[in-house]
């Protein structure tokens, strides 16, 4: 299992009410800046694994041969 999937779980209980976008934005913004910058660039990570459908357990380098003859 990828290591972000575990520390990045589904968590019910941190969820919260908002009247309006605006103050749910606030409220985002005060729980991101209250992360450390490393547990943030791990979100942000991980984030970017879910969209693009990277797993970098399968992910290899493709090997190419080529022959090159000397002349």
């Amino acid at each position: 299992m990828n290591p972000l999937v575990a520390e990045f779980r589904f968590d019910r209980t941190a969820f919260s009410t908002a009247s309006s976008f605006e103050e749910a934005a606030e409220a985002d913004n005060r729980y991101w800046w209250a992360q450390s910058p490393q547990k943030r660039l791990r979100a942000l990570e991980y984030m970017r694994q879910v969209a693009y459908g990277y797993d970098p357990a399968t992910a290899r380098l493709q090997r190419v041969l080529e022959v090159a003859e000397q002349a």
